[in-house]
């Protein structure tokens, strides 16, 4: 890298910061189509996306995916990505307006969180999905099990809704559904450089084509980061809230 190279990339935690020493590997260049304030909300979101689908999820083309909390951050870059490779795309939301915004977005089913397995079998013809992005955890996990084609594939990225859950072991055997934890801060660097090479190739020429773009609910000044905490705990935004400095 050069000064004056416009870069972004993961950061361990401590970004909320005028300046950050980041590894070299865990860098990639912003896409000219792309500033600053936009590029702030696409490595975090888009990375973890990308990983969980792809390259945990294994998500073929021609499949089904499940994506909960659909208008979060990561939510709305899983629908676009998802989109992009050709699958047909279910989201929940506790909230309709964030459905309806997701469809621009590349969402083609819109379900409510409240009875999402049944809804998702009758729409399918009790085919299922292929694959289901959960930040829920416990409190979605029977449902997300009876929603699942059989070889299906749960990945879990947050535990909003509880760590502490009873499986249904017959269930999983005979479905033979495969469940998987995944979160990008544990990861070891080697990991981590790993991730962001494959968002390079794969994404990166995404956001370059518009094809995919960063969801900014809101941008506050650092001074206001509280307000910008109280949005994102009382579930206001619609993807991204990002911080600039003063």
């Amino acid at each position: 890298w050069k000064p004056g190279q416009r870069v972004m990339g993961l950061a361990g935690g401590g970004a909320q910061a005028e300046y950050i020493v980041a590894h070299e590997g865990l860098l990639v260049e912003i896409p000219q189509n792309l500033d600053f304030v936009q590029a702030a909300g696409v490595p975090e979101v888009f990375i973890t996306a990308h990983d969980a689908l792809f390259t945990q999820a294994g998500l073929q083309m021609g499949e089904r995916v499940l994506l909960h909390a659909a208008g979060s951050g990561v939510g709305t870059a899983a629908i676009q990505l998802a989109h992009a490779a050709g699958a047909t795309v279910f989201g929940t939301s506790r909230t309709p307006q964030k459905l309806e915004r997701a469809k621009e977005l590349g969402l083609h089913v819109a379900i409510s969180d409240k009875d999402f397995a049944a809804e998702v079998q009758r729409l399918t013809g009790n085919a299922g999905v292929h694959v289901v992005l959960d930040f829920i955890g416990a409190a979605y996990l029977e449902q997300n099990l009876a929603a699942l084609a059989p070889w299906g594939r749960l990945v879990f990225l947050a535990t909003m809704g509880g760590a502490q859950a009873q499986v249904n072991l017959g269930m999983l055997m005979s479905k033979r559904i495969q469940m998987r934890g995944s979160t990008l801060r544990t990861r070891t660097l080697e990991e981590k450089l790993a991730a962001t090479r494959r968002f390079a190739t794969h994404v990166l020429p995404l956001l370059a084509s518009g094809v995919v773009k960063p969801i900014i609910e809101q941008v506050y000044p650092m001074h206001e980061i509280a307000a910008a905490h109280t949005a994102m705990g009382e579930n206001r935004n619609f993807g991204k809230l990002i911080v600039t400095m003063d």
